[in-house]
């Protein structure tokens, strides 16, 4: 059963000497989601967030965001155009713990609301850019993980030769794969800060999507120096044409454009990602999983045959449209 906010709200005065809630509200979805939730309000206005994981996965990845955020020190924020939360306190509670952090104001919108005029496209383009803009130094002295090119393409080879260890992908897609893995041009790129884990739901905006502005963002257990790409590749997954491209100029606006192969490789990514799919259901035996993945494979085989030599590589735009990729991904709840 899951615990109530008053329950949720002694916790995190447990976990925070001094701390007095006036308000408790349930945020999240509760048991049925990966953390028990509650938005706090406390005597001297300020607001906070107590979350207690409700698995092993959910509890690692709170103890990944938590190294993350102390990471983040008040010099590395100051870089960053938008709020980050800061972790308060935690308490112990059922064999796992009690986490209390600054709650950051804003509301989340989804891929879908995301237009491709100027105006929130523009704020997500310059947020990501600010990321991939910090000095990388911060990262490997507080022992987050430093990756270079080379070994981010190591860590794609990998995927691909277990997916392909299956028997279940098509011949004619590990051969567009390994023909991008294999083109040297795509993978020279400077490493850069990432967030690693970024989505629509990891975005806070402040004002409406045509006037929006990203004011926060959650979920950092990824950040690490890697491949900037994959900050970028979930956006290709909008069912609005063009949103991609505005998020994107603006991005390079901040940043140059030096990284010339950085969308293509945000595309091979985002095909990664039924690879993954597929392995993730051979390695849980989750025969539904297993299927769905197999289904995915070959409707991207349709929708790039004809066209399998290259279509990855720097020389040659791909045909595969990867925003209809990704949106097949999210339909199937992957």
């Amino acid at each position: 059963m899951a615990r109530s906010p008053l329950t949720l709200a002694a916790l995190a005065t447990a976990a925070v000497p001094g701390l007095e809630v006036a308000a408790a509200h349930p945020i999240g979805s509760g048991a049925h989601g990966d953390f028990e939730s509650a938005l706090l309000r406390s005597t001297d206005g300020q607001y906070y967030i107590v979350r207690v994981p409700t698995s092993e996965r959910a509890e690692a990845e709170q103890s990944a965001d938590l190294v993350a955020l102390r990471a983040l020190s008040t010099g590395v924020r100051t870089r960053l155009p938008f709020t980050m939360s800061s972790f308060v306190g935690q308490a112990p509670v059922g064999g796992t713990r009690a986490v209390v952090s600054e709650f950051v104001l804003g509301h989340k919108i989804s891929l879908s609301d995301i237009p491709a005029c100027e105006g929130l496209a523009t704020s997500i383009g310059e947020a990501i850019a600010a990321i991939h803009s910090l000095p990388t130094t911060f990262i490997a002295d507080t022992g987050l993980p430093v990756y270079s090119a080379h070994e981010l393409l190591q860590q794609a080879l990998s995927a691909l030769d277990r997916a392909a260890s299956t028997g279940l992908v098509p011949a004619a897609l590990l051969q567009r794969w390994e023909e991008a893995t294999g083109d040297g041009a795509l993978w020279q790129f400077a490493p850069t800060v990432i967030n690693g884990g970024l989505s629509a739901d990891s975005i806070l905006v402040d004002g409406g999507p045509d006037g929006g502005v990203v004011v926060g963002m959650l979920g950092w257990q990824s950040l690490s120096v890697g491949d900037p790409a994959r900050d970028l590749f979930w956006l290709l997954g909008s069912p609005r044409a063009g949103v991609a491209d505005s998020v994107l100029d603006a991005y390079l606006a901040v940043r140059g454009t030096g990284d010339r192969q950085l969308g293509r490789r945000a595309r091979f990514y985002s095909e990664l990602e039924l690879a993954k799919w597929l392995i993730h259901g051979t390695t849980m035996r989750d025969d539904s999983i297993v299927e769905d993945a197999v289904s995915l494979l070959h409707g991207l085989v349709d929708r790039v045959q004809g066209d399998m030599n290259g279509a990855l590589t720097h020389q040659t735009m791909p045909v595969l449209a990867v925003d209809e990729v990704d949106a097949m991904l999210r339909a199937r709840g992957a």
